[in-house]
């Protein structure tokens, strides 16, 4: 453990939420900036960390964030915020050097958009260059990094080329889609990320990164169909509205359509990599290929590995789209205990009694039996206790029980419940995962969510009903 302290901002961000982790495991001591730090509580390292409310447009925020800190990652962008979302960046990096210089702060490390500085390009891909030349004007040195495409699950980039390849047989596209782009890894950001840490030829430089090929943007998604297993086809048509793509994207994906459209708006030009002098500073980060870093992605499409932001502030009801997942989360206050909750949680499963709706168990259940006919690429189930279109993948006892739906041919699907204690009883959560295959995927999962809704809502209640009622010996 090494008394070197660690600056985050950003925590709740995606690649933050990813480099956190990693700092932790290098041992160095992570501070974490967020203006909502509910917004942190169901992170799995969030015990491990110092947080701090922070704001850049407070300077007394940033003043207590900042003392102490010997390096600060900067991973903050404004898209969200609409229009004159570029000022505001330019005025918080602004506020963010000043302060970094006046703690003494020894450096800065910020992850910014790859694009060529002298050409035409997209409003955020301006403003993420003038952002870091605004940090540079402070004192503090500054190490930052270019990216374009991050690959993997959770990432903003990716997450849209998953959501619009699944959904589309044939993927509509404007005629940008065959500019360039030199996709990297998440990993492989991380990696470049933790490497500036220590590495003093480094220090105060600009880098752009990517990975070990340039690829069209159409080529993206037709290489992420061909490893999941999907047909799909490019349509590119001379012109659609900016402002129709962007809703499309928000309507169908987890990325907001305000966030969406300036990143489609980035796709008037090329995004790659015109100096490679990272490679030579940093030899140590090896670079994962496009192909591997999907195969990696979809190999985290689990319940297990995703990052569980439901869990933030407690929230009682979430319903979302994430990494891949719709996701439907809810939680209640259960005045018995946590060993009566989960034994009667354990109960319902094993004797094929879901307490409401059995109907709509068996039914989803023959629907993936008779698609199953043309599925050429099932795989048998796997040999696991059964509980009705259930089966056992994780039990803990007392604790969480994980099942796993057998619709391998619309997606793949899990239930999970957790017990805890919580104020003289138990908190229940009971969050269902369904991660879509193709278009048949969401097909079933848009016309079956309104009975979702309310069968995982009732159900919930009928197992705290249960867990009330005396026991019988």
């Amino acid at each position: 453990m090494t008394d070197k302290l660690i600056l985050v901002t950003g925590a709740t961000g995606y690649i933050a939420s990813r480099l956190i982790p990693r700092l932790l495991e290098g041992g160095y001591r992570v501070r974490c900036m967020a203006r909502r730090l509910d917004s942190l509580t169901g992170r799995p390292w969030y015990a491990r960390v110092e947080t701090v409310p922070g704001d850049l447009t407070d300077e007394s925020s940033l003043e207590l964030a900042l003392a102490g800190v010997w390096t600060a990652y900067y991973l903050i962008h404004n898209m969200s915020s609409g229009r004159g979302y570029t000022a505001l960046e330019l005025e918080g990096a602004r506020s963010f050097a000043r302060a970094a210089e006046a703690a003494g702060v020894e450096h800065i490390i910020y992850l910014g958009g790859l694009a060529d500085p002298h050409a035409r390009i997209a409003a955020h891909l301006r403003s993420r260059i003038e952002t870091g030349v605004t940090l540079r004007e402070g004192r503090v040195p500054v190490t930052e990094f270019r990216t374009g495409v991050i690959v993997g699950p959770g990432s903003i980039s990716f997450e849209m080329i998953r959501f619009m390849t699944e959904l589309f047989p044939v993927v509509p596209g404007p005629i940008w889609m065959k500019n360039c782009s030199q996709p990297i890894a998440a990993p492989n950001v991380l990696d470049y990320l933790t490497a500036a840490l220590e590495n003093p030829s480094g220090r105060g430089g600009v880098f752009e990164i990517g990975g070990p090929e340039v690829m069209r943007y159409s080529e993206l998604m037709l290489e992420y169909a061909r490893l999941r297993g999907l047909k799909r086809s490019m349509i590119t048509l001379p012109y659609i509205p900016l402002w129709f793509m962007s809703f499309g994207v928000g309507l169908t994906s987890p990325v907001p359509r305000r966030i969406a459209h300036a990143l489609i708006d980035g796709l008037r030009s090329d995004s790659r990599v015109q100096e490679p002098i990272a490679r030579q500073v940093f030899p140590e980060v090896k670079l994962v290929p496009y192909d591997k870093a999907v195969q990696d992605s979809l190999a985290l499409l689990h319940p297990d590995t995703v990052q569980p932001v439901w869990r933030d502030a407690k929230r009682e009801a979430a319903e979302l789209r994430h990494e891949g997942f719709f996701i439907s989360h809810r939680s209640l206050h259960v005045d018995a205990s946590p060993e009566r909750v989960f034994a009667v949680v354990e109960s319902r499963g094993r004797d094929h009694k879901w307490l409401y709706a059995n109907g709509m168990w068996r039914f989803r259940a023959a629907v993936d039996s008779f698609l199953q006919r043309w599925r050429k690429d099932a795989s048998p189930p796997k040999a696991r206790e059964r509980w009705d279109i259930y089966r056992v993948e994780a039990i803990e006892p007392g604790f969480r029980l994980l099942l796993h739906a057998e619709l391998s041919a619309l997606g793949d699907g899990w239930m999970e419940w957790r017990v805890e204690a919580d104020a003289g009883g138990s908190r229940l959560t009971q969050t269902g995962f369904f991660a879509p295959r193709g278009l048949p995927g969401f097909l079933y999962w848009y016309a079956s969510y309104p009975g979702h809704v309310v069968a995982f809502r009732r159900l919930l209640r009928l197992l705290a009903e249960e867990a009330l009622k005396p026991v019988n010996r």
